[in-house]
């Protein structure tokens, strides 16, 4: 690893507060907080792990943003938060028995669908038409909380994205759909970071550097979502999960 040096760490800060503004709007933020840490020199799986420790500082500054704000539905979330959480563990104790490179064409199909299907239902997640924890909200709820919160512990890229894909299925508005995506992003953060903790697989100085600007970012993100609503937002998710689409398309290629 390279000396950590003031010019490093203002990088980091840099990058921080940009992944966490947008990450807190429509995710993706590991767009950007990924590539910054490889610029560390660290190694691929502690940089994983700085990531996580990093990203919780923004998931859970977001999520009380949103719940402050009434942009998150506590009622349904309260329920799938311990099922991201326990997918999230052993999706990260997962990572370090198997590869994850076998996930990446299939998250390219997976994210080319929620973007083609996004863009051509028009008023998709404009208003919201949820009316309440039923059968249906509790059997795709609960199955895609424990089935992201496994891929995010265990490879990530486009959580966010299908976390919002999810409660947009539920009938909530892009503004809810994000705040409900955040607050089971956090409960995988935690569960991802405390098995990296117990590996010996984060470095604390890079990892609660680029934590503090995304506590900052995450804070100008979630206000920007909540006031412009979902005109500014929808269009900001399609054009995320376009990028995310590029980024796991140029890692294979590569």
């Amino acid at each position: 690893m390279d000396d950590i040096s003031i010019e490093m760490l203002s990088f980091l800060l840099g990058a921080g507060f940009i992944a966490a503004f947008v990450d807190s709007v429509v995710g993706g933020g590991g767009l950007i907080s990924m590539p910054a840490l490889l610029m560390t020199g660290l190694p691929p799986s502690v940089v994983l792990g700085t990531n996580k420790l990093a990203s919780i500082c923004c998931s859970s500054t977001s999520s009380i943003s949103f719940l402050r704000s009434g942009k998150m539905d506590l009622g349904l979330v309260k329920y799938l938060f311990p099922l991201a959480l326990i997918g999230s563990i052993l999706g990260a104790y997962t990572v370090r028995l198997i590869p994850p490179e076998f996930l990446k064409p299939l998250v390219i199909v997976m994210l080319v669908l929620v973007a083609i299907y996004t863009v051509f239902k028009k008023d998709w997640g404009d208003k919201s038409t949820y009316t309440g924890i039923n059968k249906r909200a509790g059997i795709l709820g609960g199955c895609a909380a424990l089935a992201l919160g496994f891929y995010d512990g265990f490879f990530g890229p486009g959580a966010g994205s299908f976390l919002i894909f999810v409660f947009l299925m539920l009938g909530f508005d892009f503004v809810v759909a994000a705040g409900n995506a955040k607050a089971l992003n956090m409960a995988s953060n935690l569960g991802a970071v405390a098995t990296f903790l117990l590996a010996g697989s984060v470095n604390y100085v890079y990892g609660f550097t680029m934590g503090i600007a995304m506590i900052f970012g995450a804070i100008a993100g979630s206000k920007f979502a909540i006031a412009k609503g979902a005109a500014y937002v929808k269009p900001l998710f399609i054009s995320i999960t376009t990028l995310l689409i590029g980024k796991q398309l140029w890692d294979i290629l590569q």
